[in-house]
Parts: C-alpha cells; sequence; structure tokens
C-alpha cells in the first residue's frame, strides 16, 4: 500500500475554470490530504466570452493569456501541484490531430507519472464539444503512455495508470449548478445538446469535499474574465456552496486494483 505523501492525481480537462467548476472539490480534499496533484488543460478558452459583456473582448490571444493566468491563480489554491498546457485552439479540440494529441496527453502521463486520472465522460457533461474530445483524448493518452512504444520527444519511460474516472453528475448534483447558473445547453451541428446525468445506480465513487467548499468558491472566483456570467454564486448562503461544489461523483472506468459493486468513497481505494 501507498501513502498519501506518495500518491498522485492528475485532472485532464478542457478549458481554464473547468478545474474549478468541475473538478475543484476533488481536488481541493486530495491536495489537502497530501496527495501530489497535477492538471493537463488542453486550450486556452481563447474563445470563450468575455466578462458581463460591459468591457472590450480583449481578443482571442490576449483572453487567453488572461484565463492562463486565472487558471494558474486558481490551481495554487486547489493545491495543485504541476499544470501543463496543451496549446490546441478553444472550440476546435475536436479537430486536433489525434495521434500528436495523444502523445501530448502521454508524455505529460510518463513525466508525472499519476495513479489515477479524472476527466469527462463520454458525453461532456452536456455535450460540449470540447469536453468529449478531452475525454476521448485522456483515454488514448493513458493507453499510450503504458506502452513500450517509444513517443518522440519524451525522455520519460512508460507508466501504467491504474484507475480512470469520468464525471458523472446525477440530476441532483445538476439541480445543483442548474438551480445557480443556468441550463446548460448549446445548438451544435444543428442538435441541441443539453446536460446529461447519469443514473444514480451507475455512480461508483462518490468523493465527499464539503469541507473543501470555501477553497474550490476562492478558485472559482480567480477566473474574473468569466465570473460575470455566474452573477448569483456571490450571493449564495454558506449552505448552498457546500451543497454546489461538496458532491463529487464519479464512473470508474477502470481499475487495477479493486472492482466490484459497492460505493467508493476514495479514488485511491485499492491503492493506500
Amino acid at each position: 500500500m501507498t501513502e498519501a505523501g506518495a500518491l498522485r492525481l492528475m485532472c485532464i480537462s478542457a478549458h481554464p475554470d473547468d478545474e474549478s467548476l468541475g473538478f475543484g472539490g476533488s481536488l481541493a480534499r486530495y491536495a489537502a490530504e497530501g496527495v501530489e496533484t497535477s492538471l493537463v488543460v488542453g486550450t486556452r478558452g481563447e474563445r470563450g466570452r468575455y466578462g458581463d459583456g460591459s468591457e472590450p473582448y480583449p481578443g482571442p490571444t490576449r483572453l487567453g493569456e488572461i484565463r492562463e493566468g486565472e487558471l494558474r491563480a486558481a490551481a495554487e489554491i486547489l493545491g495543485v501541484r504541476h499544470v501543463r498546457f496543451r496549446d490546441y485552439l478553444d472550440a476546435e479540440l475536436d479537430q486536433a490531430d489525434p495521434r500528436e494529441a495523444v502523445d501530448r496527453i502521454a508524455r505529460h502521463i510518463r513525466e508525472l507519472r499519476p495513479h489515477v486520472v479524472l476527466t469527462f465522460d463520454p458525453f461532456g457533461a452536456y455535450g460540449h464539444p470540447d469536453h468529449i474530445a478531452i475525454s476521448q483524448l485522456a483515454a488514448g493518452g493513458i493507453t499510450r503512455a503504458a506502452s513500450a512504444r517509444a513517443i518522440p520527444d519524451s525522455a520519460h519511460e512508460p507508466h501504467e495508470v491504474q484507475k480512470l474516472y469520468y464525471m458523472a453528475w446525477t440530476d441532483r448534483v445538476w439541480g445543483h449548478y442548474q438551480g445557480v447558473f443556468k441550463v446548460m445547453q448549446s445548438k451544435v451541428d444543428d442538435v441541441i445538446r443539453g446536460s446529461v446525468a447519469w443514473p444514480e445506480w451507475a455512480v461508483t465513487t462518490t468523493t465527499d469535499a464539503h469541507d473543501h467548499w470555501e477553497t474550490v468558491w476562492a478558485a472559482v472566483q480567480c477566473h474574473a474574465s468569466q465570473i460575470g456570467q455566474y452573477g448569483k454564486l456571490a450571493d449564495l448562503t454558506p449552505e448552498r456552496h457546500s451543497g454546489l461544489w461538496g458532491p463529487q461523483e464519479f464512473y470508474r472506468v477502470f481499475s487495477l486494483v479493486n472492482g466490484g459493486r459497492a460505493r467508493e468513497r476514495d479514488f485511491f481505494d485499492g491503492l493506500r
């Protein structure tokens, strides 16, 4: 078994703010326990909305720089030790060359050697193409990192991830989010996509992060260029904040160390 200080957790996400709004509770909890956490981000979110609309749009290059700075500040609050950007364009992650993108993620996995990886589910939470793409690329990166085949420009030995998890929010968690933010909906290829709730019975893992809601909220506030869209957040009671950032539901895609139908309460079950 492994002591907490030697355990490593990696989150692979698509945009700045995913790490706080989606995975923040888990990152904060495990960093506080002494787990070495890392973050790989596919884009800089340079095509996202800017502020509340009252300020001039700074352009994609400058907005990407702003959002990178916001993410790095949020990561520091969450206790994330390593941040890596993959430099793909926002809204075009699904158009990246698959071999190149998978190899880039595999390099980070070989370098940082996580035991556990978190990413979006195959539905991208609410059908976001970048979220779907990063889910696919993360799975490919895990497979590639464990292969004995060489990866161009990688000086690190192959590494075998022990467990992979998808974010798997049920109606209960989506209810918290969409009650505060908005209905998560967009039009992609002339089709309306919205939030996809996992059935309660399909959730394999629940990690309790209620004690860390203040840390997550502080990290969320770092994303000042986005926070204008989330004006209701500042008015929430502590109880609502705890309900928003505390529940963390996941689906265990694979594990080399444990299994079964019992609900996990710890990503590192079978490893500690």
